[in-house]
């Protein structure tokens, strides 16, 4: 079909879809955009706290309460992230078997 049958604009295809400001970008939390909110109940855990946010390079805003309860359930969740599991490789059918009896892996334990 000809673009002279089409009725209708024909309209360019953009060169680049993510060119320009990107307004979904992620902003990560405990950064200077978005700190963490945190409650505490005593002078000295907000001391051990700060102390703590300072080694780890995060910004938190630290309210001191003393009548409601200790929340720093947004740090706990920075701090235990989960880590990759890592295993031990596995010897390949020719390799001396890693149980210590001297035959090859494929006789002995594979």
């Amino acid at each position: 079909m000809s673009k002279f049958f089409y009725k209708g604009k024909i309209e360019k295809r953009p060169k680049y879809e993510s060119f320009g400001f990107s307004t979904k970008r992620n902003i990560k939390p405990g950064s200077a955009e978005k700190p963490l909110q945190l409650r505490v109940q005593t002078e000295a855990r907000k001391l051990e706290l700060e102390t703590q946010l300072s080694e780890l390079q995060l910004i938190a805003n630290i309210v001191l309460a003393p009548e409601t309860e200790e929340d720093i359930q947004a740090l706990k969740v920075l701090l235990d992230t989960p880590q990759t599991a890592i295993f031990d490789k596995t010897p390949k059918r020719n390799d001396p078997c890693d149980c210590g009896s001297g035959k090859k892996y494929k006789k002995c334990c594979g």
